[in-house]
């Protein structure tokens, strides 16, 4: 999670971007808008979505691993923790 007041106001845009989006998609699908132009606004919801883990995940490695672990029990606990979290990332 960012912590700094400016990665959390550039997170804050983003999200309020992306539910900008996502309400343009439901009045699109409310009016019957052609399948084109439905497709493109879900890919560019995605983009946004993608965009905003990328910048909440890149916070939060620098947060864990900004700092060398004390012991190898928390590193091991740090690696797991990120492997994790890629892993979900990807699915």
């Amino acid at each position: 999670m960012p912590h700094t007041a400016h990665e959390k106001k550039r997170v804050l845009t983003r999200v309020r971007r992306i539910k900008g989006q996502a309400e343009a998609l439901e009045r699109a699908l409310e009016a019957g808008a052609d399948c084109g132009a439905v497709l493109q606004q879900i890919a560019a919801i995605r983009g946004a979505v993608n965009g905003l883990m990328s910048e909440v995940m890149e916070a939060h490695i620098r947060e864990e691993f900004g700092q060398p672990a004390r012991t190898d029990a928390q590193r091991r606990a740090r690696v797991k923790e990120m492997a994790g979290l890629v892993r979900s990332y990807l699915k």
